[in-house]
């Protein structure tokens, strides 16, 4: 039986909807139309390529606004009250989250990306290929991470008060790591871009996405809070795939001229997300922390925030740079590789259960 299968026969906390389930379907679908649309007709794309400020393109800021906003009115920043509760989790996860991934990915790119890799990857290029991982590295997971929890009957109390949490933390931290590496893997850092991107991205949807929240709840409690976020998940999974047309519209030239880019770039990643949830996971087995608080603990320290890390590297560096493609890639291989941890997790309980 598969896990798709028993979470849907759950009736509490809906598993994956027909937007998430198949994720890596539509961004492969995307793709694929935002390449053929690029080729016949170039010209809208490079009309919504040129409407910028500060080097941010405002239709793609419009679209992220979409994706991450609906996503944080979930998150209760009340819920951090709770920390205290599983404080050996909390921190598990936020040393994960904040001192190994981003590192542990900037070293596994410059090793793949950067050595390894190299020969078969074209030359200018390769800096900013790293870039994007390293971009795609510092962003947490908000929204996905929900529904990892859930389909490994994680503590739901304990996954909300870790992602008010990490959403706190990266509305601080995301830009010093992202400028820390960058500057450590020699690549020219635009900080007057970098600060607006984190402003754009993170601080405004944080505040807008809370001011909603209190008015849906003053207005209709936790039922009109549930109806809306109904209504607006397809929109925010419709915006995301809206961003990769875009994104690929402009890519497509170099995607068809090289594929073999895709395979490459997934390499690292998918490393990093078995790196760090087996690191994750591990390290609260040998606190004695719960299974139920382990799960979503490596689940969170090993997923994404895909959605950040795209609108960030088009902000940075260009809709046809390698920043830009390589978070892409994160997209596409994050529903299936995050699907594997899932299982690993719920078949080794036993394991995880037996202590000396």
């Amino acid at each position: 039986m598969t896990l798709l299968t028993e979470a849907a026969r759950r009736p509490v906390a809906p598993g994956l909807g027909i937007f998430e389930r198949y994720l890596t379907l539509w961004v492969a679908l995307c793709i694929l139309a935002g390449i053929g649309l690029g080729r016949l007709a170039p010209e809208p794309f490079h009309a919504l390529g040129r409407m910028t400020m500060a080097q941010v393109n405002i239709p793609v800021a419009v679209l992220v606004w979409l994706m991450i906003v609906p996503m944080l009115v979930k998150v209760d920043f009340g819920a951090l009250h709770r920390v205290a509760e599983a404080w050996r989790g909390i921190a598990v996860t936020v040393g994960v989250n904040w001192l190994v991934k981003p590192f542990s990915m900037a070293l596994l790119g410059w090793l793949f990306i950067g050595m390894l890799f190299r020969p078969l990857l074209p030359e200018a290029q390769i800096d900013s290929y790293i870039a994007g991982l390293i971009i795609l590295a510092a962003a947490p997971c908000t929204a996905m991470v929900f529904v990892w929890s859930n389909l490994t009957e994680g503590d739901p109390n304990f996954t909300l008060s870790q992602v008010a949490l990490n959403d706190t933390i990266m509305v601080f931290a995301f830009a010093p790591i992202v400028g820390l590496l960058l500057g450590l893997s020699s690549i020219a850092v635009p900080w007057t871009t970098l600060f607006l991107s984190v402003v754009l991205y993170i601080v405004v949807p944080v505040i807008a996405a809370q001011l909603w929240r209190r008015w849906l709840i003053a207005r209709g409690g936790d039922a009109a809070l549930a109806r809306a976020m109904r209504r607006l998940q397809p929109a925010s999974l419709v915006a995301l795939l809206a961003t990769l047309v875009l994104l690929f519209g402009f890519q497509g030239e170099e995607i068809v001229r090289q594929p073999l880019v895709i395979l490459l770039l997934a390499v690292p990643i998918v490393i990093q997300v078995y790196l760090n949830a087996g690191i994750a996971y591990g390290l609260n087995r040998a606190l004695g922390v719960p299974h139920n608080i382990a799960c979503p603990s490596a689940l969170i320290g090993a997923s994404n925030f895909f959605e950040l890390a795209v609108a960030a590297a088009i902000a940075l560096f260009g809709f046809h740079s390698g920043a830009a493609l390589a978070t892409v890639v994160g997209v596409l291989v994050e529903v299936p590789v995050m699907l594997s941890v899932v299982h690993i997790v719920r078949r080794s309980r036993g394991w995880y259960e037996r202590r000396a």
